[in-house]
């Protein structure tokens, strides 16, 4: 019996959002190879997000090193920028997606979108404080 239960909610909650947009004139969901505008924007805010990690993961480790990120007060703020402007392009994508995840719109990613960002965000701002802690203490 509770196999039959867990079996109808996972085939339930599984097909009902596939299901979900083809019903009432709603427009299907896009082809798995289908690159739309949700999509695209929404994969640009994650890169844009994991750039801005990796950036202030740099300038928060190296906060005045050679290597790439120039002075930690660059790469902060270029962690900084690149977390905000992936969280506003994420949250674009979220608001104007039409249906739920997995149907084309690219809101799962954006959703990815906005937490990365966000962790950029948060990292950017650790190494910007660092490196006025650095420069002050010089």
């Amino acid at each position: 019996m509770p196999t039959a239960v867990a079996a109808a909610l996972l085939g339930g909650f599984g097909l009902a959002a596939p299901a979900a947009a083809r019903v009432a004139g709603q427009p299907a969901a896009a082809s798995v190879y289908t690159m739309s505008a949700g999509r695209l924007g929404a994969s640009v805010a994650a890169l844009l997000g994991l750039t801005g990690v990796i950036v202030g993961g740099l300038a928060l480790v190296r906060p005045s090193s050679r290597i790439g990120t120039g002075s930690g007060r660059l790469g902060a703020s270029v962690a900084l920028a690149a977390g905000l402007v992936g969280v506003a392009l994420g949250s674009l994508v979220v608001a104007t997606s039409d249906n739920g995840i997995g149907t084309g719109n690219g809101r799962g990613g954006a959703y990815v979108a906005l937490v990365v960002g966000l962790f950029a965000m948060v990292v950017g701002g650790l190494a910007l404080a660092r490196s006025r802690r650095y420069r002050m203490g010089s």
